[in-house]
């Protein structure tokens, strides 16, 4: 039997300069197998490495690599056969293996913080072959930590509040750091709080970073907020450990610790007598430094002469006491109020009633200023009597105020019109009312005025009611109530009563014992048809003392009645009480008991006759006036005289006319010389029916020399036809306006154009063609209004 050994050296860096070498141990194992008679045969198993942890120092900065261990196997005879192989973590880049000698070494500075260790595979075969001659066998590389990280503050800076007041020793806050070095070698992460900034209001815990009071009674409102540095250190605190800070802003909550106090205990205000109930009189506050609702304050009045005058709130925004008017003072009364005010707090800190009371006292003295009043009635409103119809200057009453003020300047009195618009009554310097017209109850029965008293050489006054009631006096009437009428009938029996007066009324104010008497009027108190009874009861019966009406005879009848009142002095009245006949048939029913059937036809009022006669009366007036006009066409329309034509014509500059005239007007007719004369021209009415030429009238023969003679029957022809146009106007028009093709119709040109008319005709046609002739039967001539001459 043989055995083969293999050996495996591994040197680790522990420190510099100083190796570490570890066996490796390879478990042998014997195999027998016998096979028969031939006996026994021995077999190699495969070695197993077997390693042990390997550590390497991080972050280390030597000029060479660091020799992490030597891997070395017992069949490696030193002759170069053997091929060391290592895989794994950082393999060929952070950890480099010499294949003939197995070292290995590390050629990047490590950092634990970024990974704690490697796993490496390490496995030794034939060089030539590469064939394993040793089973590939895992080991890990751990890197050793080194204290090269700082304690730090994560969540810093911090923000603390603690109760002002505190006892020592109240917990603040804790604070924790944290160290990225291993906290299970050595003492790199073991850290050590300590303060730095604070003392000596706070401490720290060196273990566990809990912040504490250090101080008693630290008071929030001598200062609210301090700032307080924490360091923590590694290596427990020592010599060359690494450390950190953070700050840490403490800020005291308030409590209440501090009573309330006023910053006066006396405090002086005034108010004038003419403020009204529920101004402010003045203001103010109790002073407490303590915050929300430990600082809040509640005010009362606790005692004072002016309680019942004065009255106290809170504002919510200032939170101030405000003094306000309860009632109206009145300086003549009294002139000073003193009020006792007691400021208190709401919400009381029980560890802290030692330090009370929470409450403070302060006097305020109001003082009453004079102020310029009205004058003041005694009484708030007034009520007078007086009887109507009194003559102008009656009493009626006297209205007195006064001025409250210490002056005590006389007052003068007046009506405003407007109470007082028909002006009834007058008012003297001394407050007398007095009628200034009779009054009528009937009419009005109170009249409502005011009246204003002014302190004179002052413009402030002060109004009162004065409510008049007018007496009444028997100054009217009885009379019917009613407008009533009586129906009798044709066939009434006598003694027949037809109607009880009822009622009777009178204007005058009725009492319980006033009655009215009836009588018939004198004129009628023989009458024959009708007597009247009285029944002493405010009324009366009509009876009938005659038997039989006609309608055809008579169909009313008016009775006047005489009404007497008991007033004193007695009024009395006659009103006139209408009986109608009504007329019926065989069977006693009422046909009719109106008058109109028997003058006017059937269904036809008083006001469709009305209407009937003024339509009548206006046809008649049409009629007349178109008679006239059709007698005024028969009116010669021109007279000629001895005269000059042209004289009578009235000429325009603006020709007119023309397709293009759109503001063409009126030309003023032919002056009429025979206007003046009183002779109207005939007026243009378009007759209705067409006549024919009067036989009678002839014509001129074409040829005719005499154109006079011409005109004048042309004229008599047109005022015998009233179809004929009239010709009292003519229109004058020098151009018939632009781009007509006809040019002007003038002939005022045709002087300048040559002419084969010979014009010595009209040297016959008579005196009146005179001037014509000159114009036109000499060439030399210049034309004037040529068409005018040959529109004549």
């Amino acid at each position: 039997m043989s055995r083969i050994c293999s050996v495996l050296y591994v040197c680790v860096l522990v420190q510099p300069d100083v190796y570490l070498f570890v066996l490796g141990h390879l478990s042998l194992h014997r195999h027998r197998q016998r096979t028969g008679k031939e006996g026994q045969v021995l077999h190699r198993s495969k070695r197993g490495w077997v390693w042990n942890q390997f550590f390497v120092i991080e972050e280390y900065t030597g000029p060479d690599p660091v020799l992490v261990g030597r891997l070395h196997s017992d069949v490696d005879k030193g002759d170069g056969t053997i091929k060391y192989i290592l895989s794994g973590e950082g393999a060929g880049t952070i950890f480099v293996i010499d294949d003939k000698t197995g070292n290995i070494h590390a050629t990047k500075t490590l950092d634990r913080e970024e990974q704690a260790q490697y796993t490496l595979t390490a496995q030794a075969v034939a060089r030539d072959t590469n064939e394993p001659l040793e089973p590939p066998s895992e080991f890990i590389v751990k890197v050793q930590d080194i204290n090269d990280n700082p304690p730090e503050f994560l969540h810093g800076p911090y923000h603390a509040r603690v109760p002002e007041m505190s006892n020592v020793g109240t917990s603040v806050m804790q604070v924790t750091a944290t160290d990225a070095d291993d906290p299970t070698y050595g003492n790199s992460a073991r850290l050590v709080y300590s303060i730095l900034k604070g003392q000596p209001y706070f401490s720290v815990e060196p273990q566990t970073g809990i912040i504490r009071t250090a101080l008693p009674n630290m008071d929030r409102e001598a200062r609210q907020e301090y700032d307080v540095v924490i360091q923590a250190k590694d290596m427990g605190g020592h010599m060359g450990g690494l450390s950190g800070t953070t700050e840490v802003k403490i800020t005291l909550t308030d409590v209440n610790d501090n009573p309330p106090k006023f910053p006066q205990s006396v405090y002086s205000m005034s108010v004038s007598e003419d403020k009204v109930p529920g101004e402010e009189v003045g203001r103010l506050k109790a002073k407490d430094p303590d915050l929300g609702d430990n600082g809040l304050v509640n005010y009362r009045l606790i005692d004072g002469d002016g309680m019942g005058m004065f009255e106290l709130s809170t504002n919510s925004e200032t939170r101030e006491a405000v003094i306000k008017l309860k009632k109206q003072v009145d300086f003549e009364t009294k002139r000073a109020y003193t009020l006792k005010v007691e400021g208190s707090n709401l919400h009381i800190d029980s560890r802290f009633l030692a330090w009370g009371p929470y409450k403070d006292e302060a006097t305020i003295k109001i003082s009453v200023e004079d102020a310029d009043e009205p004058p003041v009635f005694i009484a708030p409103s007034y009520t007078f009597e007086v009887e109507e119809n009194a003559p102008p200057g009656t009493l009626v009453g006297r209205v007195h105020a006064k001025d409250t003020d210490v002056a005590n300047n006389p007052v003068r009195y007046m009506i405003p019109r407007y109470t007082d618009v028909d002006q009834f009554f007058s008012i003297s310097e001394d407050g007398m009312i007095s009628t200034a017209k009779p009054l009528d109850r009937e009419n009005q029965l109170w009249h409502n005025i005011s009246v204003s008293a002014i302190e004179i050489g002052h413009h402030q006054d002060t109004k009162v009611r004065v409510n008049i009631r007018v007496k009444d006096m028997n100054d009217n009437p009885p009379e019917f109530a009613t407008n009533n009428e009586v129906l009798i009938y044709s066939w009434t029996v006598l003694q027949m009563n037809l109607y009880s007066l009822f009622p009777a009324v009178d204007k005058d104010e009725m009492v319980h014992r006033q009655h009215f008497t009836f009588r018939l009027a004198p004129e009628v108190a023989h009458d024959q048809n009708f007597s009247l009874k009285d029944n002493r009861d405010s009324t009366a019966s009509i009876y009938v003392i005659r038997k039989g009406f006609s309608r055809l005879t008579q169909d009313v009848y008016y009775l006047p009645i005489e009404i007497n009142d008991n007033g004193s002095p007695s009024m009395s009245s006659t009103n006139t009480l209408t009986i109608r006949v009504c007329s019926c048939d065989s069977r006693d029913t009422i046909l009719s008991c109106n008058v109109e059937p028997y003058v006017l036809p059937a269904g036809l009022s008083t006001g469709a006759l009305i209407a009937i006669l003024a339509c009548i009366v206006i046809l008649l007036a049409i009629v007349v006036l178109f008679v006239a006009l059709r007698r005024q066409k028969k009116e010669p329309l021109i007279v000629f005289e001895e005269e000059d034509i042209r004289e009578n014509i009235i000429t325009y500059d603006d020709e007119g006319g023309g397709e293009e005239d759109t503001e063409a007007f009126d030309i003023a007719t032919l002056q009429n010389p025979d206007g003046a004369n009183g002779f109207l021209p005939r007026k243009d009415i378009k007759p209705e029916l067409q006549y024919p030429i009067r036989p009678g009238i002839g014509r001129p023969a074409p040829n005719s020399v005499d154109v006079d003679d011409f005109i004048k029957t042309r004229i008599a022809e047109a005022d015998s036809d009233p179809t004929a146009p009239p010709y009292d106007s003519i229109q004058i028009y020098g151009y018939e306006g632009r781009g007509s093709l006809a040019g002007s119709l003038s002939s005022l040109e045709s002087v300048t154009t040559e002419s084969d008319l010979d014009y010595d005709y009209l040297q016959s046609w008579g005196p009146r063609f005179r001037k014509l002739a000159d114009l036109y039967g000499t060439k030399d001539c210049s034309v004037h209004d040529s068409d005018d001459s040959e529109d004549s």
